[in-house]
């Protein structure tokens, strides 16, 4: 099994397997590294005629999939042909799964050199692991695990396409960039000239970071929750008052507040327990330079601070869903009650 920085290795330097099984829980993540795949592969001018794709949730049999593979492509050293959601490799067995399953297992061996057969299968939470079915096909095909990629793996990905651009950027400056960005190869190669075309030759600033990508919602939640952890009721009121000018909706100011608590509340617990950055990370999923944030925002309150404060938005939210009041007024007295907590 490999990830997907390994796969995006492969497709560039054009080690291609005539066989692959994508699953995740984001499907838009799967299939946008499945369309790197069929662009690679498949000449655009004749794309419907080399790019079969059959529903995995609607298929008669695999007899159908047997005759697309062994259809010789038009005008193309290859085809694609890909089965989505293809839930018939996840866990569970009835007739009908087991019949599809142990027909891809026995014509695995036999995909024509011509033909690159896709499968893909989404996890039903972020729980769920690898089935048991897939893992024994791992030697016969090429398995990729598609999880977004963050922090570290994330950077070294994006520091690679700076020094293809013969561009230096500082570590703090990268961990920075890194923070506006989505695990996306186009979307981080169209980022970084970006970046590069406003800098021209001088070396890359934070403040050329900022004026390029302005600050996010969630970095005024960063900024807000810090000012309750410093105890400042002015500054937290304003920066609430600024986000509703700029059109934020209460509600979701109000979830990104009680989502923010909740997050330094695990991560309190994780701390006393002895836990690493590392181990934070794993559990949070979410980049590295955003733990960081959160476990020097975690080092202000106590754990039962932070259960006050997450009981206090609890309360103020079922306040507004339930009655008529004043919700910006409402939302100024949580922080306030936050604070003398």
């Amino acid at each position: 099994m490999i990830n997907l920085i390994q796969y995006e290795e492969n497709i560039k330097k054009n080690n291609l397997d005539n066989c692959y099984i994508f699953c995740g829980i984001d499907e838009e993540l799967i299939k946008e590294n499945i369309r790197t795949l069929v662009n690679k592969v498949v000449d655009k001018n004749f794309i419907d005629l080399n790019y079969v794709r059959f529903d995995g949730d609607n298929l008669n049999g695999f007899d159908d999939i047997i005759n697309a593979c062994e259809t010789l492509p038009f005008m193309s050293e290859k085809k694609v042909v890909l089965v989505y959601r293809a839930n018939f490799l996840g866990e569970g067995e009835d007739n009908y799964k087991k019949n599809l399953y142990n027909s891809l297992k026995e014509y695995i061996g036999n995909i024509p050199s011509s033909t690159v057969l896709i499968f893909y299968y989404i996890f039903k939470n972020k729980r769920e692991k690898l089935s048991y079915k897939v893992q024994k096909l791992d030697n016969k095909c090429r398995v990729v695990k598609a999880d977004k990629i963050f922090g570290r793996q994330l950077e070294a990905k994006v520091k690679e396409v700076f020094n293809i651009k013969e561009k230096e950027i500082g570590h703090i400056e990268l961990k920075l960039f890194c923070s506006n960005l989505q695990s996306d190869m186009g979307i981080i190669e169209n980022e970084v000239e970006k970046l590069c075309c406003y800098t021209m030759d001088r070396p890359i600033k934070k403040e050329d970071i900022y004026a390029m990508y302005p600050k996010k919602g969630e970095d005024d939640i960063f900024d807000l929750v810090d000012l309750i952890g410093d105890k400042k009721v002015k500054e937290a009121v304003d920066i609430l008052n600024e986000l509703i000018y700029k059109g934020d909706k209460i509600p979701e100011i109000m979830y990104m507040i009680e989502r923010q608590f909740k997050l330094l509340y695990k991560i309190k617990n994780f701390l006393s327990k002895g836990k690493d950055k590392n181990f934070i990370v794993s559990q949070i999923k979410l980049p590295m330079f955003i733990c960081e944030k959160l476990i020097g925002q975690s080092k202000k309150f106590t754990l039962s601070q932070i259960e006050k404060a997450i009981n206090i938005c609890l309360n103020s939210e079922e306040k507004m869903k339930k009655s008529s009041v004043d919700k910006k007024v409402e939302m100024e007295l949580l922080i306030i009650n936050t604070i003398a907590g």
